[in-house]
């Protein structure tokens, strides 16, 4: 496990907030991490509507250290509070999910979801303007008519750069529930969108109307007994997808094999062990974030105590299963009282899909190698690290005597997880939320 120090304290600032983490409001915390297809730029959404995206800063000669540092490119309000009269329901405009769509020309594009309405945003820039109109004067304003005696030949003055964001298409109305995942087909012709009960397929050049391929809901609701948790294409088969449960299934579907794929082509579950069983359960091993490898073969999913790997060609159990914080076994009495139980992880992998990454509680978030199969767990916090300094691996300790170094579980801060995080493409480079605080980190530079 190669160790990561960080090299960009605190880069997340909301418009009108305090730096201390315990000052923030509801809306600046962030919902959602992703990098973009090259790793140039680094979004954000948060629970007020509000992307952010970061650029990354070019190589100087005069300043090697520098690369790799990322500044706000350009702000924007993505979602706003909305309300449905029909059934008299709030809808919030917190950003569930980013995905990224690869960059085509010089603009780049992605897409952005509240609970109902997904959109495709434009981002660009501009750095000349127009002048010289023959039917509007330099104010903006319509000239007289009487007053244009010459034809004038419009020229473009350059100016200081400006990033624009402007929406391109909206997707609404198609989701009777809140949207948990949105994924970009690998033909870039397409994408999906998942509620608790269906999954919806989009072109992006049709607003106003999508396909159902799945639909779990029961002719009678009082017969439900689970729900979607996250869905995903695979990186290179346009056909294929998968999608997650409360159950802690998750399901392959071939678009090939029928227009509505409620019948699914694969079927993974582990097997419970009896012995094993309480009456958390069924809570605990609801998966929350489903993700392919990068090389398509390998899917990865998190449920609330492990990150397990599984291979595609193999459905009765997982090739790899990691204990993300299994010191907490003993503590789910109280953190089913406190809600903590139902807390939704992401995972994501490194670009060679060797290292895996997961958050926790306490800002600490874990690191799994799996070649060496060494872990390491590290903390995202100002108050324990200094711009560039190596982070130091963090313990916890159970019972017993407590070393100097480690932490007490008893000790532990529930309020701070780490529930979103994202890898670089290419580079040891990630980015963990932290409540409203964006860190970066880095592989250490000799």
């Amino acid at each position: 496990m190669k160790c990561f120090s960080r090299y960009l304290p605190y880069i997340f600032r909301p418009p009108n907030t305090i730096l201390s983490c315990s000052c923030h409001t509801e809306a600046d915390i962030i919902s959602t991490v992703e990098f973009n297809h090259t790793g140039e730029l680094l979004a954000t959404g948060d629970k007020g509507g509000r992307v952010v995206i970061f650029q990354r800063e070019q190589e100087s000669k005069n300043q090697p250290h520098r690369r790799g540092e990322y500044n706000v490119y350009s702000t924007f309000q993505s979602h706003e509070p909305e309300f449905d009269y029909l059934k008299s329901l709030e809808i919030e405009e917190k950003i569930n999910k980013i995905r990224w769509l690869p960059q085509q020309n010089a603009a780049y594009f992605l897409l952005s979801t509240n609970d109902k309405t997904v959109k495709l945003w434009k981002v660009s820039e501009r750095d000349k303007r127009p002048e010289g109109y023959n039917l509007k004067d330099e104010d903006g304003r319509f000239r007289d008519p009487s007053m244009i005696t010459m034809l004038r030949v419009p020229v473009l003055r350059p100016m200081d750069l400006m990033v624009e964001a402007t929406p391109r298409r909206v997707f609404a109305n198609a989701h009777t529930y809140h949207i948990n995942s949105i994924s970009v087909n690998s033909d870039y012709e397409t994408y999906m969108s998942a509620d608790d009960l269906r999954i919806n397929l989009w072109n992006f050049e049709i607003t106003n109307q999508s396909f159902n391929i799945v639909d779990i809901k029961p002719a009678n609701m009082e017969e439900l007994t689970e729900v979607i948790t996250a869905a995903e294409f695979h990186p290179h088969h346009c056909n294929t997808f998968v999608y997650s449960s409360s159950k802690g299934t998750i399901r392959l579907c071939d678009m090939r094999a029928s227009a509505l794929c409620d019948r699914h082509s694969k079927f993974f579950e582990e097997p419970e062990d009896p012995s094993n069983r309480s009456f958390f359960s069924e809570i605990i091993s609801s998966i929350s974030d489903v993700k392919f490898s990068h090389s398509g073969r390998y899917i990865m999913t998190r449920d609330y105590l492990t990150v397990k790997v599984w291979d595609l060609n193999m459905e009765n159990r997982p090739i790899e299963t990691y204990q993300v914080h299994d010191y907490l076994r003993s503590k789910l009495c109280s953190l089913y009282e406190n809600d903590c139980i139902f807390d939704k992880f992401e995972c994501v992998w490194n670009g060679s899909d060797s290292v895996i990454m997961t958050g926790s509680y306490n800002n600490f978030f874990r690191m799994f190698d799996r070649n060496t199969k060494r872990d390491v767990t590290l903390e995202a916090s100002r108050e324990n690290s200094k711009p560039r300094a190596i982070l130091k691996p963090r313990k916890v300790c159970v019972g017993g005597k407590r070393r100097k170094d480690e932490i007490s579980v008893d000790s532990l801060d529930f309020s701070k997880k780490i529930l979103h995080t994202a890898w670089h493409p290419s580079e040891n480079i990630i980015a963990v939320a932290a409540t409203n605080n964006l860190y970066i980190f880095q592989d250490k530079v000799n």
